[in-house]
């Protein structure tokens, strides 16, 4: 579809849901299944062109999306209606784009993100349903859901948070900042019904740093630390200092702002 008259090259912004259990994560890896390199192939095949999408972030094997957003180049002529109906024909029905939107040729997924919020899933009821299995962390063990709450409280602001990075084997590939500083906007537990569910609002997140912030609140749920200590946590800027990651099957980005 290229050198069509009056076509030029366009910018498109997608928006796209996906279950990552089946995943080897986002970014697109030489003989396995990501959703970048399944979302490259069926642009490839709609427009002709080769393209790699560029997400708001690289989610890890095994999480789920609600609203990760993309952006890509084109000279395609296709409008943006037609893109979500051709991309959903091709992709496997556990990725589906939501929309497509063109913007300005300087939106870029990543590099134009304000803020991301994430939710994460805890089940606590003594059996887990295999509907649900997929999506959340079975922990029916006794947990102090009052002081996991009064953790969560404590990451809110700007910190350093090193000690619930884990080394991101691409970080330096994409010129990241080098700092490990965030802001979090919010952070809190919320009860909906068998679920306990973590939702944290920030700047931005490191490699991991979601699921190790959920591994801690854990620990203080289970009185192995008090919330307390995540204040000591945050200012030893140590991996070790903080608890066990947590499985990424209860991880869900829900939305990017900008």
């Amino acid at each position: 579809m290229r050198g069509l008259e009056g076509i030029g090259m366009r910018n498109l912004k997608l928006i796209i849901a996906y279950d990552g259990s089946e995943f080897s994560g986002w970014q697109v890896q030489p003989e396995l299944a990501t959703i970048q390199g399944r979302l490259a192939s069926a642009i490839g095949r709609v427009t002709g062109e080769k393209v790699l999408p560029q997400g708001s972030g690289r989610t890890d094997a095994g999480v789920h999306a609600l609203a990760q957003v993309a952006t890509f180049s084109t000279e395609s002529p296709i409008p943006t209606e037609n893109f979500i109906k051709a991309l959903n024909d091709i992709l496997p029905a556990a990725i589906r784009v939501l929309e497509v939107s063109e913007v300005a040729a300087d939106f870029h997924a990543r590099k134009s993100a304000r803020a991301k919020t994430y939710c994460y899933r805890t089940y606590r009821g003594a059996i887990c349903p295999p509907f649900v299995a997929r999506y959340v962390w079975h922990h029916p063990y006794p947990l102090d859901e009052d002081s996991m709450q009064a953790a969560s409280a404590l990451v809110v602001g700007e910190h350093d948070f090193t000690s619930f990075a884990a080394v991101d084997p691409e970080r330096g590939r994409e010129e990241e900042e080098v700092t490990n500083v965030r802001r979090i906007f919010s952070s809190n537990w919320q009860r909906d019904g068998d679920e306990l569910v973590y939702s944290v609002r920030g700047s931005g997140f490191l490699h991991h740093m979601v699921r190790n912030l959920v591994g801690t609140f854990v620990q203080v749920g289970k009185g192995t630390l008090k919330p307390s200590d995540v204040e000591r946590i945050l200012e030893a800027r140590n991996r070790s200092a903080a608890g066990a990651t947590a499985p990424a099957s209860g991880l869900h980005l829900v939305s990017v702002e900008y």
